[in-house]
């Protein structure tokens, strides 16, 4: 890890005078940098592919571009390749359901890039269902591809961690039998950012903990050290697969305590604010706001 007292902080953005999407690091000194102002790097995904971390990490120092007034979180990558999400993961979530199926493996399942906003954005509830839910996760994004990488490599592979709230329709989930695509792909039912902060700047992962708000009222608190399959592994699983490439996202799971597990459940409702916390990485916080159609 680094010595700097807060982590380098990567996001896309844009302002709220230009839509042109860019890509930054927030400045020591306050406000955002615009690294595409004094670097090639195109975007996010762009920087991740390059390697460019270290260079855009040396520019953390300089005077601000914008405040943070001025700009508009974007989702943290807009055209990542693949989404992998990981399901009943975290300690005590494996319980929550009534399939005592195997479990030897991991349950995985892909999102598309629309399905998700930005931090300080709404996620949106669709008029078909009012079962609009959250579930705080750790994000982490892919920088070295591969295929078949070993568990004691996985770190090296990744460029940098985020926070997610993948956002689930309950009701669409349990459509058919077999998946649970349907439930997880309406628009902006999710979130990924504020930012990416570089894997070398991360503890190891059994030493974080996630903590998911909704109004100020904790729902789920636990640590990656209660996973069935730790972060490394999913790597791993995943690569053996498939081939993961450079800005390839995971998002590796929630812990108990979504609204769908109270009784009566407690679904999201316009007004509500969802909060997701890592203190190493820091806080992605959204709205809800009903669909306009």
């Amino acid at each position: 890890m680094t010595s700097n007292t807060s982590p380098t902080r990567l996001l896309s953005f844009h302002t709220t005078s230009d839509s042109t999407p860019r890509v930054g690091v927030m400045s020591d000194g306050g406000g955002v940098v615009d690294l595409g102002a004094r670097t090639d790097f195109r975007s996010l995904g762009h920087l991740v592919e390059a390697g460019g971390i270290e260079q855009a990490r040396r520019l953390r120092n300089e005077p601000a571009d914008f405040s943070l007034d001025e700009i508009v979180f974007d989702r943290l990558l807009k055209r990542p390749g693949k989404i992998f999400c990981i399901g009943v993961n975290y300690g005590g979530r494996s319980a929550e359901y009534e399939d005592s199926s195997d479990k030897s493996f991991p349950s995985v399942f892909v999102r598309f890039p629309q399905s998700f906003t930005g931090h300080g954005q709404s996620l949106i509830r669709p008029p078909e269902s009012p079962q609009l839910d959250y579930e705080g996760e750790i994000v982490v994004v892919i920088g070295k591809g591969g295929r078949r990488i070993p568990v004691e490599d996985a770190r090296e592979h990744i460029a940098g961690v985020s926070l997610g709230n993948e956002g689930t329709i309950r009701d669409w989930v349990r459509h058919a039998k077999f998946n649970v695509t349907q439930g997880k792909n309406w628009r902006h039912s999710g979130s990924m950012g504020p930012w990416m902060v570089p894997i070398d700047e991360i503890p190891a992962f059994d030493e974080l903990t996630i903590e998911t708000r909704v109004n100020g009222e904790v729902r789920q608190h636990d640590s990656p050290r209660t996973m069935k399959y730790p972060i490394e592994y999913q790597v791993h699983y995943l690569s053996t697969f498939c081939e993961l490439e450079a800005g390839d996202v995971i998002f590796s799971g929630t812990p108990t305590g979504a609204g769908a597990r109270f009784d009566p459940p407690i679904w999201l409702v316009p007004g509500d604010i969802i909060e997701i916390e890592v203190a190493e990485i820091g806080l992605l916080s959204n709205g809800v706001e009903d669909e306009t159609i």
